[in-house]
């Protein structure tokens, strides 16, 4: 068959001997896991000679990949699919993109990664002997929800196929190009990363060129500014609250922290006011896609000064499908507050709670205020009967220290797989809501599980 501009060489395979190296594999951030430290083992296949001119085609076999399936959940058939790459270096240097199908058998629990081959084309454009040294490579996995673990290398690998190159009397041939591209939705934050598809062509002694993904934004902001309006009296009925900076800290298996500005508006409504609270717009990056109705945001209004205690306000589900990696809008949140004292009471931000529902199964991530906020808004109150005052509304979250609150049967279909780290508990908590995702943070693995699930192939 013809591949590229040369005939693609298939026969007289150069004899593939197991190359293996110390791995780092990076679960995705919604998983909460840290980093995993395991061995890779490789098989390189490639023709042991061949031609200038000639397209060649070089086989990954992964004996052993760095992790594997823990105790959580089963992984389908054909939800996994691996994407790599390969160093080219002696007569050529450049980067060879490998990709493989999503095909595997059933993988049970804590048992190894089955992991198909990957395969990649090669041009060879000069005379000489070609190393191949096989590099990084990601694992996707298709359902509950599509998420990639990283791997690459932790020591210097060396080269697991040789192709000895003769000029075979051929004329110049002109250089090329590698068309080496990633493409995908990150979590990634996801995002979070996301899954990518490679593609697996690339020039040796051309120009080389590879895309890249990324869905990670970390952000900070320093809490600030001052009290605005003041309100109760004079016939006035809308009053605009400043907006203010705030750090949040949100809980295992959310980001570490999101940084946002928030503002919160009041109107007089008989002896209440309705609350209308807005965040700053990709307050954070979507970690896996989730469809339309699955995330749902609410926070609990510290009030303080004459009055004290909270009100919770909460947001409509997401209208539209939210993609992998993209910057992602909370809804504006309304509640209504019954002032239970009289004086000049502030209202500023509390804690944030995000809240993904996919379909009976869901998990709650609080994310509270860093420090003291600064109040946005400050009313002239009049105590009403079943006011606030030294109360807390319902629906505050959970303490620090807790991963969030889930419901729903464990062993739902499906599965997250993880990367087989020993401190395994968040996992264990998403696993047994079923893959659902929540959106704060910012991969065969899992802003954090976001959809009822379904992977893609």
């Amino acid at each position: 068959m013809l591949g590229g501009a040369g005939m693609l060489m298939a026969a007289s395979p150069a004899r593939a001997a197991d190359i293996s190296y110390r791995t780092e594999c990076m679960p995705p951030p919604i998983s909460g896991l840290p980093p995993v430290q395991g061995t890779t083992v490789v098989q390189l296949t490639a023709p042991a000679e061949a031609k200038v001119g000639d397209t060649v085609e070089v086989v990954w076999k992964t004996v052993q990949a760095a992790s594997k399936n823990p105790d959580i959940l089963d992984l389908d058939k054909d939800t996994v699919k691996p994407t790599g790459t390969v160093k080219v270096g002696g007569a050529a240097t450049g980067t060879l993109n490998m990709e493989g199908p999503r095909q595997n058998p059933p993988i049970p629990k804590n048992s190894a990664m089955i992991l198909p081959d990957m395969k990649g084309t090669l041009k060879l454009e000069k005379a000489g002997e070609i190393t191949l040294t096989p590099d990084a490579y990601a694992i996707n996995v298709s359902k509950p929800l599509s998420t990639d673990t990283k791997c690459t290398p932790e020591e210097t690998v060396r080269p697991g196929a040789t192709i000895k190159v003769t000029d075979g009397g051929s004329g110049t041939t002109a250089g090329g190009t590698t068309s080496g591209s990633t493409s995908g939705t990150t979590g990634g934050t996801t995002s979070g990363t996301t899954s990518g598809s490679t593609s697996g062509s690339t020039t040796a002694g051309g120009t080389t060129s590879s895309g890249t993904s990324s869905g990670t934004s970390a952000g900070t902001s320093t809490a600030g500014g001052s009290t605005s309006g003041s309100g109760g009296g004079g016939g006035q009925t809308d009053f605009p609250g400043k907006e203010v900076a705030v750090q949040f800290a949100c809980t295992s298996p959310g980001p570490a922290a999101i940084s946002s500005k928030v503002t919160i508006d009041a109107r007089k409504n008989g002896g209440g006011y309705a609350l209308t609270v807005r965040t700053a717009k990709g307050v954070m990056d979507s970690p896996a896609a989730l469809p339309a109705g699955a995330l749902k945001p609410s926070m609990d209004v510290v009030v303080a000064g004459a009055d004290k205690g909270s009100v919770k306000v909460t947001g409509p589900a997401n209208a539209e499908p939210l993609e992998q990696g993209k910057p992602v809008d909370l809804p504006n949140m309304t509640g209504t507050y019954k002032p239970g004292a009289t004086g000049k009471a502030t209202l500023g931000p509390g804690t944030l709670t995000i809240d993904v529902t996919l379909g009976a199964s869901k998990i709650s991530i609080p994310c509270k205020v860093k420090g003291t906020a600064t109040p946005s808004l400050e009313l002239d109150t009049t105590a009403q009967e079943g006011g606030v005052s030294g109360s807390t509304t319902s629906g505050s979250s959970g303490s620090g220290s807790s991963a969030g609150t889930t419901s729903g049967a464990a062993g739902s279909g499906g599965g997250l797989a993880a990367t087989g780290a020993e401190d395994r508990g968040t996992l264990r908590a998403l696993g047994l809501v079923a893959g659902t995702a929540i959106l704060l943070g910012g991969a065969v693995f899992t802003f954090t599980p976001w959809r009822r699930l379904r992977g893609t192939r």
